[in-house]
């Protein structure tokens, strides 16, 4: 139930402090979350990808279908990924999702006692 309620909180809360703050609040949004919902490591850092890889994978899509892949489709013409957009949905999904991993199990390692 804790890791549903972190995923949804940290997916939630990056999403709407997005909308006014740089793409970097999310680190700083699943890192508090981790930090206030005591978790382990490893469902702390779950909890912090999934939330943000699910958020920005959707927010991504949506900007990508609403600009009928314009953009998308260059940008991934010029990486290797064979001017697919869905895969650079993906791979920045995947980034944004690694950045709240991490940030997420930094937050939990605060409420972990020293060994």
């Amino acid at each position: 139930m804790r890791f549903l309620l972190a995923t949804l909180l940290t997916g939630l809360l990056a999403y709407f402090a997005g909308l006014l703050l740089p793409w970097w609040v999310l680190a700083v949004i699943a890192f508090a979350v981790a930090a206030l919902l005591p978790q382990r490591l490893l469902p702390a850092f779950l909890s912090g990808f999934l939330g943000v890889f699910l958020m920005w994978s959707f927010v991504a899509a949506w900007i990508d279908i609403k600009n009928g892949s314009l953009l998308s489709h260059k940008i991934a013409q010029l990486l290797p990924l064979g001017g697919s957009s869905v895969l650079l949905v993906l791979v920045s999904a995947l980034v944004g999702g690694l950045v709240g991993g991490f940030a997420a199990m930094s937050g939990a390692s605060l409420r972990q006692p020293a060994r």
